[in-house]
């Protein structure tokens, strides 16, 4: 039996570029790991099936999942007779611009690379994931990276100043397509990942937090005004930067101090739901 955990990601920047031949958007973005984590559990099976074993209603278990399509495309791919039961214990939340779903899918493209002797290294396992989503690329090593492309070109990237997340999440799911699909590039805000950049490579905080940037949020705020709102009121919970994770609808905020992360959960546990505090990992 292997172990796995799936961090989740947040965005510190988020640009897009232009839009590609392949339908995709070109993007630059700095990404990083928090510790909340979704767990899983990977079984090895005589029969070949891929089980997914998950209690959440509104977590598919069958070819639609992303874990799913990892571990069929490690079966094709290295011609592997064995199946697995893959158990998975979610804590981040769906639909919410954290990757879940990705994580999950890099959680299993390690884990079976263990479990079925595989032993690719993780280059090859992101090129692998590449195929199916993305994100899973990134989530394949976690940390903090650079990454361009449609996000699948990653460049490693220093841990970034340490801080306090609190991180809210609307009562609504958001469809990235839908995002993308509404951007205007011609009118959208100015992004300064360089200065993102260098403000985790000199270990600057304060620099850090005025350089995040999200080139989508202004279009999900324009679509779902509640995510504008819940920005607003992080904001006025006197965090040091607030900023929308990937195309939302979540929003976190950083500050330095654990008593201070608490004050805002507190704040921000009358707004919605789904609010936790992490500790940037990356």
């Amino acid at each position: 039996m292997i172990y796995e955990t799936a961090p989740a990601k947040i965005n510190l920047t988020l640009d897009t570029l232009y839009k590609r031949e392949d339908g995709y958007h070109e993007v630059e973005m700095i990404m990083t790991t928090i510790d909340l984590n979704d767990r899983l559990t990977f079984e090895c099976r005589d029969d070949g099936e891929i089980i997914i074993d998950v209690e959440h209603n509104f977590v598919p278990s069958d070819h639609r999942n992303l874990a799913y399509k990892a571990a069929k495309l490690m079966q094709d791919r290295y011609n592997i007779k064995k199946g697995v039961k893959i158990s998975l214990e979610k804590s981040i939340p769906i639909s919410a611009g954290l990757a879940g779903g990705s994580s999950d899918a890099a959680a299993t493209f390690r884990g079976l690379n263990e479990l079925w002797g595989i032993n690719e290294s993780l280059e090859t396992l992101s090129q692998l994931a590449s195929e199916i989503g993305s994100d899973i690329s990134f989530c394949i090593y976690g940390k903090t990276a650079l990454c361009q492309g449609r996000g699948e070109k990653i460049t490693h990237l220093p841990k970034p100043p340490s801080a306090w997340v609190v991180i809210a999440k609307p009562d609504i799911g958001v469809s990235t397509p839908e995002i993308y699909g509404s951007l205007d590039l011609e009118n959208k805000d100015e992004v300064q990942t360089q200065a993102c950049l260098k403000a985790i490579e000199n270990n600057n905080y304060a620099s850090m937090c005025q350089s995040l940037g999200n080139s989508l949020e202004k279009v999900t705020m324009q679509l779902y005004p509640e995510v504008e709102k819940l920005k607003n009121t992080m904001s006025n919970t006197g965090v040091d930067a607030a900023l929308m994770s990937g195309s939302g609808p979540t929003i976190y905020g950083f500050v330095q101090k654990e008593r201070q992360a608490k004050q805002v959960y507190n704040a921000l546990m009358g707004c919605c739901n789904d609010v936790y505090i992490a500790r940037l990992l990356g």
